[in-house]
């Protein structure tokens, strides 16, 4: 916090009030639940840009979830794409291949725009210490397993 020590502006910027409480702007999403504990679910930076859309990564994984098997996990990245700015790749675990993974896609209904351009299995999804996803860690992944062409499920 030393870069806000008496440089009210930057303060201003990064600290918001709600319901009488001062919370710092991390670009996170979370929810308090009744115990009055903060569970981080997402950042709002999650987003991939595809032809001039902005497409919340987080969105998508919100509506392909309901169609999966309680025990696969996804998790969804952005890699770039010559034609469109950026693909989203969807990164997956658990006890489905990539047929069964591309048919719950067909249920989930996705637009055009939100549609993963391709599938990687994983044996887990990449966690940082917290248990929080590693998007950082997804991303590189996603361009090593895409240009390098190893476990590439393209739809």
């Amino acid at each position: 916090m030393q870069g806000y020590l008496n440089e009210q502006n930057k303060t201003d910027d990064v600290i918001v009030e709600l319901n009488n409480r001062r919370w710092y702007k991390t670009g996170d999403k979370g929810h308090i639940d009744n115990d009055g504990f903060l569970t981080i679910v997402d950042r709002y930076s999650r987003f991939a840009k595809i032809g001039g859309e902005m497409i919340s990564l987080g969105a998508v994984e919100a509506i392909i979830s309901p169609h999966l098997p309680d025990d696969v996990e996804i998790l969804s990245t952005s890699i770039p794409n010559d034609k469109k700015g950026e693909s989203i790749v969807l990164l997956f675990a658990g006890d489905i291949d990539d047929i069964a993974l591309k048919n719950c896609l067909k249920q989930a209904e996705l637009s055009p725009l939100t549609k993963p351009s391709t599938l990687i299995k994983v044996d887990a999804i990449p966690k940082l210490g917290s248990g929080k996803s590693d998007f950082n860690q997804a991303k590189n992944i996603a361009l090593g397993e895409v240009y390098t062409n190893i476990k590439r499920h393209p739809l």
